[in-house]
């Protein structure tokens, strides 16, 4: 008997060439809720149309800027097919792009998604779109649109791929850019309890390739959780917190710590004539990151290269307002420390 990929003429069908129509229009169905419990008021109409619609309130709004980014999820995306859990790494993909925005000042206001697999699976998309969802709802942005698509022959069943777009808004004449940065200002350190979404392809070369560490063995000895929940743990989300901070006090500079770690990142928002030196000792680098260097042997320049070492954000702040710094974002439920200075010099950053 013909299966629903080969009709009676014989001819090709999209099923047969490896594409399910009647899978998307599940995962769609199943999606719908999770996307509407982001929604914000400005949300016009729902899923399912050509564009997402946003009515933005100029009547908030001066001098209304938009801020736009997009990222992706990188190689943690293999630690999750690995492991076969896709629920927590959609909130990365949010917070790589909200917290770009949020160094801006920006608010973010909506997002949307590109999901690629090499066989559409509902149960996997709806995982999938569930992590998109909290880091929305987390972020405060809602999810508007997105996009699956289904590569046969280019990736194997189970593999996917993850991307992202967000769109925020700030006041022109109250957009955080780093020129009012002098030497003197204080360096807050936001921690971050894990590699969030940067650095995976050298973690999984030095303890998955090079230990051979099983992802369902200790994350390191002593360890409660799998070193998979170590590496699928979901990234803070720091925009809410940033834009609390905004508004109480003088915010000059704000670094998300992402591909580059803390130098490759900070120098982005130093202007001419300034540097920093961060003081290594003021907050605790997580374990997983000296597992990592021991492990691999790696060089202790190169980590601060490749991880953001414990410091998911640094904000640059004037001294006086330091102190009001550090009660706003622990109020906010982060972990935060003073963690260096701005000094004289050529836009170097150096951990000391």
């Amino acid at each position: 008997m013909a299966d629903a990929s080969t009709p009676a003429s014989g001819g090709e069908t999209y099923a047969g060439a490896g594409v399910s129509i009647d899978a998307g229009e599940e995962a769609v169905e199943r999606i719908k809720g999770k996307v509407r419990s982001t929604f914000r008021p400005e949300v016009i109409g729902d899923i399912g149309g050509f564009g997402g619609l946003f009515a933005l309130d100029l009547a908030r709004f001066r001098q209304p800027v938009l801020v736009s980014s997009t990222d992706g999820v990188g190689t943690k995306a293999l630690v999750a097919q690995a492991v076969g859990r896709f629920d927590t790494i959609g909130v990365d993909l949010v917070a790589m792009c909200v917290d770009d925005l949020v160094c801006q000042g920006a608010e973010p206001l909506f997002f949307l998604d590109y999901i690629a697999v090499g066989r559409l699976d509902p149960d996997h998309i709806e995982q999938l779109v569930e992590g998109v969802a909290e880091g929305c709802r987390q972020a405060g942005c809602a999810l508007i649109g997105g996009e699956m698509a289904e590569h046969p022959g280019a990736m194997e069943p189970g593999e996917f791929d993850l991307v992202g777009f967000s769109v925020g808004i700030a006041e022109r004449d109250e957009l955080v850019t780093g020129a009012h940065i002098e030497p003197g200002d204080v360096l807050i350190g936001l921690l971050s309890p894990n590699l969030r979404s940067n650095g995976y392809s050298l973690a999984r070369r030095v303890l998955l390739d090079r230990a051979g560490l099983p992802l369902d063995g200790p994350a390191f000895e002593g360890a409660h959780h799998t070193l998979g929940d170590e590496l699928l743990a979901p990234s803070v989300i720091y925009s809410p917190a940033i834009t609390a901070l905004r508004r109480a006090v003088d915010l000059r500079g704000v670094a998300h710590i992402t591909g580059g770690g803390i130098p490759g990142n900070l120098n982005r928002v130093l202007p001419k004539g300034t540097a920093a030196e961060v003081e290594r000792g003021t907050w605790e680098v997580p374990r997983i990151f000296s597992e990592i260097q021991r492990l691999g042997g790696v060089a202790l320049d190169e980590m601060d290269k490749v991880f953001n070492m414990g410091l998911g954000m640094i904000c640059v702040v004037p001294e006086g307002d330091a102190f009001k710094a550090l009660d706003t974002l622990r109020a906010q439920g982060h972990q935060a420390f003073e963690v260096g200075r701005v000094v004289p010099g050529d836009g170097t950053v150096t951990l000391v």
